[in-house]
């Protein structure tokens, strides 16, 4: 039956089939959505979840494996501290409201970052969604919260030289794969595609590591706004890249050919 709905859908929206397993978004722009409005900012936030749900929803429909977002970072919490009181009321409301919608959906729950940072009644609700949502076999949702990039890279650091330490590890075989493991999202597909909101060109300490070869797509659009036609946009848009990872096998083929 999913696969059924899936192919509709690549056919409705025109896709090919050749879709990212991995796609990360940092969703930014509520705050400059609700000042467009001459609202409180958490309007913009609050804007913001309504495009979670629709995006989420999209991406399990689309066979997506996984989608990671931004939901907060480390930096976060320097924010005006009823800023910071508001966001986490309403991500314990969107936990709430949202888990009969992942299960609907078949969409397993997971988060990235300093869950210990968060309040104790947030850890609760994070647990709960998380063991609630642990049977899915569809869509990866990954909030990253209280997530730091550089912070990530340093513990998985730290992880392998523990493993050094106690004469688990020959650091002489320490490899790439190593260090992508001992991060906080070495379960997870390679991230293929990263898409940024509101027109901002930075990575705003997201996924370093695991950005190295993914491809990039920024639009102008805010985050609130952001629905189904710009996902969609975003997605033929990556259906036209060619992913060379630092070759040049097809530039030559397409030389080559041209030669002749």
């Amino acid at each position: 039956m999913q696969t059924v709905k899936k192919d509709s859908l690549l056919k409705k929206y025109h896709l090919k089939d050749h879709l990212p397993k991995h796609v990360a978004i940092i969703m930014d722009g509520n705050g400059r959505w609700a000042q467009k409005r001459h609202l409180p900012r958490i309007a913009g936030h609050r804007a913001g979840a309504l495009s979670i749900r629709e995006i989420v929803r999209l991406a399990g429909e689309l066979g997506i494996e996984a989608l990671t977002l931004y939901a907060f970072s480390t930096e976060n919490w320097k924010r005006p501290r009823q800023e910071v009181k508001l966001l986490m009321q309403l991500l314990k409301q969107y936990l709430r409201s949202e888990v009969k919608e992942l299960l609907q959906n078949n969409v397993r729950l997971q988060t990235i970052g300093n869950r210990k940072d968060l309040p104790k009644e947030i850890q609760k609700e994070l647990e709960a969604s998380i063991r609630a949502t642990a049977h899915c076999t569809g869509l990866t949702l990954v909030l990253a919260l209280s997530y730091s990039g550089r912070a990530d890279l340093t513990n998985a650091v730290k992880r392998i030289a523990e493993q050094v330490k106690a004469k688990k590890l020959d650091p002489k075989k320490i490899t790439e794969e190593t260090i992508t493991k001992a991060l906080s999202t070495g379960e997870l597909p390679e991230v293929d595609y990263l898409i940024r909101t509101s027109g901002e060109m930075r990575l705003s300490n997201f996924l370093l590591w695991e950005l190295a070869y993914s491809e990039i797509h920024i639009t102008k659009t805010l985050w609130p706004d952001f629905r189904t036609q710009h996902f969609i946009e975003a997605l033929r848009d990556f259906e036209g890249r060619q992913r060379r990872f630092g070759g040049v096998t097809n530039i030559i083929g397409s030389f080559t050919q041209w030669a002749r």
